[in-house]
């Protein structure tokens, strides 16, 4: 079976829509696999601003995931702040060590966040998921603080930026990166066997530029 890494953060809404599209990756005869890791990390390693800090894209954002949502038929409600902090989530996500009930709890975490307003920068209301979910929440809380998982999550974002990943969500399969809930059929395209032709990618990308835009 066909293996898809899925690279997330709970701070963004377009993570939560491309949660809504894991049934066609699976139905593709692909297992997916949910590794979280820091957006903001990742933001610091290329010099950039998330989209929430630039206050034209902040509207642009949340106008654009309430259309994509209301065309989905899905509810929006959204987190009671943002940006918030999402370490709480990523590191108890992070401490479930069985893939599926990692996939089972992100999937009710972005529901409960983005879709019923849950504040998932609480510890305590992550518990609750986790209990929901089969898990022993309580027991995840108190891993979630640890060195340990402290230490796992940090490494997982440090190894997806040295890999190239720059931004959630990301789906990797077999070394290629697809980003972005609008992303979901080019790798759909990718996983049916098709392939872009990389001695053209190279070709064009070795060509100089012929342009540089001025420093702020």
């Amino acid at each position: 079976m066909k293996h898809v890494t899925c690279y997330f953060d709970p701070i963004s809404p377009f993570a939560w829509l491309a949660t809504k599209e894991i049934g066609r990756i699976e139905a593709a005869g692909c297992t997916v696999e949910f590794v979280p890791v820091l957006f903001a990390a990742m933001l610091n390693a290329h010099g950039q601003k998330g989209p929430a800090e630039i206050p034209a894209k902040r509207v642009h954002t949340f106008r654009d995931v309430m259309r994509l949502a209301a065309a989905k038929g899905l509810p929006f409600v959204g987190p009671p702040g943002h940006p918030f902090n999402p370490l709480p989530a990523l590191r108890i996500s992070t401490a479930i060590g069985d893939a599926a009930a990692r996939k089972r709890f992100v999937l009710a975490m972005y529901a409960a966040c983005w879709e019923r307003g849950a504040d998932v920068s609480d510890m305590a209301v992550l518990a609750g998921l986790a209990d929901g979910c089969g898990l022993d929440g309580d027991a995840l809380a108190q891993a979630a603080v640890s060195p340990e998982v402290k230490q796992a999550l940090a490494a997982a974002t440090e190894q997806a930026i040295a890999a190239g990943v720059f931004g959630v969500p990301t789906f990797a399969f077999e070394g290629e990166f697809f980003w972005g809930a609008d992303r979901i059929d080019s790798l759909l395209w990718r996983l049916a066997g098709n392939h872009i032709d990389e001695v053209a990618l190279q070709a064009f990308l070795d060509r100089p530029a012929l342009a540089q835009r001025r420093a702020a």
